[in-house]
């Protein structure tokens, strides 16, 4: 029996759907012409797999996250780049009826704040009919495909430790949080998308719900075969949940790589801040340091040279103009030219001879702490 469901789950892992972002650039239009929200990014979810983003807030996680289902309201448009899904195509090249089919069946969307996004003059059951009229259900094969979604919705929620049956029968008021949530999870996941993206899904929620949640976005996951993408401020989810993390600032990508690398050996200095602003709750609480400064905003974000000197302690004189390096070891890249000359450092001295490579690649580390 345990054969038999370690073959499925690894057969669910390979027929998910890969997603490959490229050179993704998202504008917004204002009063002094059209600003960039997100800048160039290059990003993989190998099928699969849970990829976390992390930054602070007004980084352009959600506009990413948008992005995937070219959701992204005006004055807002998606102004470069693609967006490939398996099976599927360039997402940011699909309108109409196309796009609106590929929502929901190809690409699931938990919206951060689960309560925004039910409407309170519905039940939840009644929501979910809408979705499944919107799809086309009800229209060739009569009630039963009505009846269908609705059963796979409750049990669903059944799954997540919820009785189906009520929720569906509830107002959104009726629910708490940690139940809305859950509700969010299902509305992304009934009509068997295979790509979901979880847009702050631990936000507001108490301590237990979160510890819940997260178990139920990877126990789902792994079941149901997803590639999923998990938006967060808070590292912790994705020091939980994620297989790779990209952290943001500015609407830039400026590291990624597997979750435990990252987290374990922070290269760029934003990540080493971030970790360094993480509250103790044991040991000396003065040890947590807070970033100086304050991120950018969509008409301070530099338009040349990296978007983190201002609050950079790293900060050179190479840093003010020009582009910034992308640079690449395994399965690991950095967007920074402190990183890029500590590496070269790294070469020089194991071409030389004078110390082994391990060594001076963590030497490297200690520098930029």
């Amino acid at each position: 029996m345990a054969a038999e469901q370690s073959s499925e789950q690894s057969s669910d892992r390979s027929s998910a759907p890969g997603v490959r972002i490229r050179g993704l650039s998202v504008v917004y239009r204002t009063g002094a012409g059209e600003l960039p929200a997100v800048s160039g990014i290059d990003l993989d979810l190998p099928p699969g797999t849970i990829t976390g983003v992390v930054g602070e807030s007004g980084s352009g996680k959600s506009t990413l996250a948008l992005s995937l289902l070219n959701a992204v309201q005006p004055p807002g448009r998606i102004a470069a780049g693609s967006v490939e899904i398996d099976g599927l195509g360039d997402v940011a090249a699909l309108h109409g009826d196309g796009l609106r089919r590929a929502r929901g069946r190809h690409i699931g969307y938990v919206f951060q704040a689960a309560q925004n996004s039910l409407n309170p003059l519905k039940t939840v059951g009644g929501q979910l009919l809408d979705l499944g009229r919107s799809h086309g259900m009800g229209r060739s094969h009569g009630p039963d495909d009505l009846r269908g979604l609705v059963r796979e919705a409750r049990g669903l929620l059944d799954r997540m430790g919820l009785d189906g049956a009520r929720v569906l029968d509830s107002y959104q008021h009726e629910l708490s949080g940690g139940m809305r949530q859950r509700v969010g999870i299902m509305l992304a996941l009934v009509l068997n998308a295979r790509v979901v993206v979880l847009d702050e899904p631990t936000t507001a929620l108490d301590m237990i719900t979160q510890a819940t949640i997260l178990r139920i976005i990877r126990e789902v996951h792994e079941e149901r075969g997803l590639t999923t993408l998990v938006i967060t401020h808070d590292l912790g989810v994705v020091a939980e949940v994620a297989d790779n993390l990209a952290v943001m600032y500015g609407g830039r990508l400026v590291e990624q790589g597997p979750t435990g690398e990252v987290l374990g050996d922070p290269r760029h200095p934003y990540t080493r801040g971030l970790l360094a602003a993480i509250p103790r709750l044991a040991g000396d609480i003065g040890e947590a340091r807070a970033l100086p400064g304050r991120p950018p905003t969509l008409d301070s974000v530099p338009a040349d040279g990296c978007v983190f000197r201002e609050r950079c302690a790293l900060r050179m004189e190479v840093c003010e103009t020009g582009r910034v390096p992308v640079v690449s070891w395994g399965s690991r890249t950095a967007v920074c030219h402190a990183v890029q000359g500590a590496r070269e450092d790294v070469k020089q001295t194991v071409t030389a001879g004078t110390v082994t490579a391990g060594t001076a690649i963590a030497d490297m580390g200690e520098e930029q702490a």
